[in-house]
């Protein structure tokens, strides 16, 4: 920014600086900021990103300081490696429902609630997810403006085959993205869908070999950023809309849902019997 409001406004209060949240989320991200375009690499220890619970308490604060840094003109997301997000089911959830705390249950409710939100409501500049591989929680990527896939890529919610209703926000994307029927037949099914699939779907905007995939993102950042800043605001709100009308209409309803029958089932861990089994479709 070229215009300064600490020299004109008393008590002006300023966003975090990249070089400070950078370092604070940098167990779990790589960031780095050139021209106006910022990179969030996911990883665990500069490999695979592994999700945990304290990565996911991150995420809404994450996205929070993202977004209020007006030095961020553009956001690409991408993993690390040749996955996209690892993670154990039961490494999230390590105990059963009725032996946590009600405010341990209640801060993992918000972490699902918020992360979300907070990433929808919070970034108001255009989103690029370049997605490096297979992986799980795929719908930061879907719910990003483009999205880009590696060919070997797949989007899958796995809930209910872990006995879990699909509330944080995966069902929803493919919900609003490749329409009901198909998604609740991928959601019963426990039914991957591949790249290529999720391209003739629309869940994905285009495929490319891994080794460019992320060049190609940086490539439209860049095409991007030759467009005026209104005009880049505004599209993305235009583009993103339908989102905020979707968490506003929808999300409560599904994320109340999938917590509810958590905590009735009695348990937020995987039945290791459901683990063994796949879908025969």
């Amino acid at each position: 920014m070229t215009w300064d409001p600490a020299k004109e406004w008393a008590g002006y209060v300023p966003p975090v600086p990249f070089e400070n949240y950078s370092e604070r989320y940098a167990d779990f991200f790589r960031m780095n900021r050139q021209d106006g375009v910022i990179e969030l690499r996911m990883h665990t220890d500069d490999g695979p990103y592994r999700h945990s619970s304290a990565a996911h308490n991150a995420w809404t604060r994450l996205w929070q300081d993202v977004g209020n840094d007006p030095e961020n003109h553009v956001l690409i997301i991408t993993g690390t490696g040749d996955k996209w997000m690892t993670g154990d089911p039961k490494g999230l959830n390590p105990k059963p429902a009725s032996d946590l705390e009600p405010d341990h249950i209640f801060q993992r409710m918000i972490d699902g609630w918020k992360h979300i939100e907070s990433f929808i409501y919070s970034i108001d500049i255009p989103t690029i997810a370049a997605v490096n591989g297979p992986g799980v929680h795929t719908e930061f990527a879907m719910l990003c403006d483009v999205t880009l896939a590696a060919p070997d890529a797949d989007f899958m919610d796995p809930h209910f085959w872990l006995g879990s209703p699909p509330g944080d926000g995966q069902g929803m994307a493919l919900q609003a993205l490749m329409g009901q029927k198909r998604a609740a037949y991928h959601i019963y099914a426990a039914k991957p869908i591949p790249a290529l699939k999720a391209l003739e779907l629309g869940i994905v905007s285009d495929i490319f070999a891994r080794g460019e995939l992320l060049e190609k993102a940086r490539d439209l950042a860049h095409f991007i950023m030759k467009r005026p800043r209104y005009a880049r605001w505004a599209t993305h709100n235009i583009l993103s809309r339908h989102w905020k009308k979707v968490l506003a209409e929808d999300f409560g309803f599904h994320m109340a849902h999938q917590m509810l029958a958590n905590v009735a089932s009695k348990s937020l861990v995987p039945d290791p019997e459901l683990l063994k089994s796949r879908n025969p479709f």
